[in-house]
């Protein structure tokens, strides 16, 4: 991940457009993340009318307002755009915490070849080692929202055990067809993990209780 962009620049979507063009500053952003790779352009309509969705599944993931915790997930725009202002305007659309390429960098071009990205808009997934996740995850997203992020960890091996989305409290809710599966998991860990305490508080009643090390 780090490598596919060392000696490069990437810019912040904000409003003074931060740089990141130092070897630490690219580690610290990209180092042991899942990185998105956006490639459209403004003048499309169908990259206009998936804008929205985008900016919205990665505010759900990043957003303190909806997870506790950011997800390990970082947002690169690749324009595909006729022209540096057509780039610029579209960037509006865009999540202020995604990174872009500068507009007369060819590297953009390459990134489009090296993924054999033939159509826009197209979100191509990559793992912390550069290897592709998903070549075209606009499905993806559109279907399963920020759920899909949990298929992408299991897919990368990648676990931020502190990462939690805030409506994962609501039990009723199943963002992924995984989930009932997953639930089931966890709930059978925590029935052993109750058993174990209850022979635990047996066995300290057992031995007469209040007999640890502080007597």
């Amino acid at each position: 991940m780090v490598d596919l962009f060392l000696g490069k620049v990437l810019v912040k979507n904000n409003k003074d457009k931060d740089e990141l063009d130092t070897e630490h500053e690219i580690i610290l952003r990209l180092q042991n993340r899942i990185l998105v790779l956006f490639f459209a352009s403004g003048e499309c309509e169908r990259c206009q009318d998936f804008a929205p969705t985008l900016k919205d599944f990665f505010k759900k993931l990043t957003d303190e307002f909806y997870v506790e915790r950011s997800a390990q997930l970082v947002l690169l725009y690749v324009s595909m755009d006729s022209s540096e202002e057509q780039q610029e305007k579209f960037l509006k659309e865009l999540p202020k915490r995604c990174l872009f390429l500068p507009y007369g960098d060819p590297y953009r071009q390459e990134l489009a070849g090296m993924f054999e990205v033939i159509d826009v808009p197209s979100v191509v997934v990559l793992r912390p080692d550069c290897s592709v996740l998903a070549q075209n995850a606009v499905a993806e997203i559109c279907a399963l929202g920020p759920g899909c992020f949990r298929n992408w960890q299991e897919g990368t091996e990648l676990i931020d055990r502190n990462f939690m989305m805030n409506e994962e409290f609501d039990e009723g809710k199943m963002r992924s067809i995984t989930d009932p599966f997953r639930r089931l998991k966890y709930k059978v860990e925590d029935k052993k993990k109750k058993k174990k305490g209850n022979i635990a508080e047996e066995e300290q009643d057992d031995d007469g209780g209040g007999g640890g090390v502080w007597g």
